[in-house]
């Protein structure tokens, strides 16, 4: 993952997700192909007829533009952020804090980091909840300096949990069920989750989920897959012992003498989990662990342009 090469330390965290969204946004800029901007998240276009006491005449004169300055009260969309925790996030590699390889939940720390200062930068407002077997830790969204950090600090403890000694269950219903009933105001929820329940169908997991688009949120889901080994299941041939972390079955065999079958419930797996989104209306968003943060950043300017 190379946006991640540089950074090895868990404060780093808001350090790194400046830059990458910094990059992200000189991307955007030299794009000729970008349909949204965010480059003035801290203005907005003037409308005719209003007061002409806020506007940014220094802006004006070097854009040929008038905006108005946007102040902390008008934060256009409010934004959740919601972060699966439970044992098989962290696949492929127990160590959370592994930058050569990084596992899911790793990916999630900081895709949410990445996400924050987007955020901040458009003056949206910004929650963080975390499940595994029972929703964790739930903060409101809000814009100010002093909860984003606290934010950055939630994100930097998930860095230190032992992930042997502390497994978890996935049970995401209920959790998601509780954060639906505690946003307020209609907010964006975004989740970053594998989607592994072993003891849950498709179906019902899907019923906290109905529950959030009932409540009138609208919803991303961040689908993180390591496609290599986890979709089409390429590993040298010889036998290994797969461990299940979540209930700790066991099951010793050669992947290749069974990957063709694999491959097959894999993508019909994958089929369902897109028909289902699509059947509820919610953006499923597949994302290679092992790649960047711009298809994150993006399905939220997107999403953001639709709600705004």
């Amino acid at each position: 993952m190379k946006n991640l090469e540089y950074i090895n330390l868990p404060n780093n965290l808001e350090l790194f997700a400046k830059q990458v969204v910094e990059g992200f946004i000189t991307g955007m800029h030299k794009s000729p192909y970008h349909g949204f901007s965010v480059e003035f998240a801290e203005h907005r276009l003037y409308n005719t007829g209003e007061s002409t006491k806020h506007i940014d005449w220094k802006l004006f004169g070097r854009t040929d533009k008038l905006f108005v300055k946007r102040y902390e009260e008008e934060t256009n969309l409010r934004c959740q952020l919601v972060i699966d925790v439970s044992s098989s996030m962290y696949y492929p590699n127990f160590d959370v804090s592994s930058l050569e390889k990084p596992n899911k939940l790793l990916f999630a720390i900081y895709a949410s980091a990445v996400m924050m200062n987007l955020l901040k930068r458009q003056r949206d407002a910004v929650g963080l909840s975390i499940f595994a077997d029972k929703l964790d830790m739930h903060t409101p969204n809000r814009t100010t300096q002093r909860h984003h950090r606290l934010l950055y600090l939630e994100l930097e403890s998930l860095l230190k949990v032992d992930a042997i000694k502390s497994a978890k269950k996935t049970q995401s219903n209920d959790a998601l069920h509780q954060v639906s009933e505690l946003l307020h105001k209609r907010s964006l929820v975004m989740i970053f989750t594998d989607f592994i329940s072993s003891n849950t169908s498709l179906e019902k997991q899907f019923e906290a989920y109905k529950h959030l688009k009932y409540n009138k949120h609208e919803v991303v889901l961040f689908y993180l897959v390591e496609p290599e080994t986890e979709l089409d299941l390429n590993f040298d041939n010889k036998p290994y012992k797969f461990i299940d972390v979540e209930s700790g079955e066991e099951l010793k065999l050669n992947p290749n003498q069974y990957k063709e079958q694999y491959q097959k419930q894999a993508k019909n797996h994958l089929k369902e989990l897109r028909l289902k989104c699509l059947q509820y209306k919610i953006d499923f968003v597949e994302v290679d662990i092992n790649k960047g943060f711009d298809q994150i950043l993006t399905s939220y300017l997107l999403k953001r342009q639709k709600m705004l």
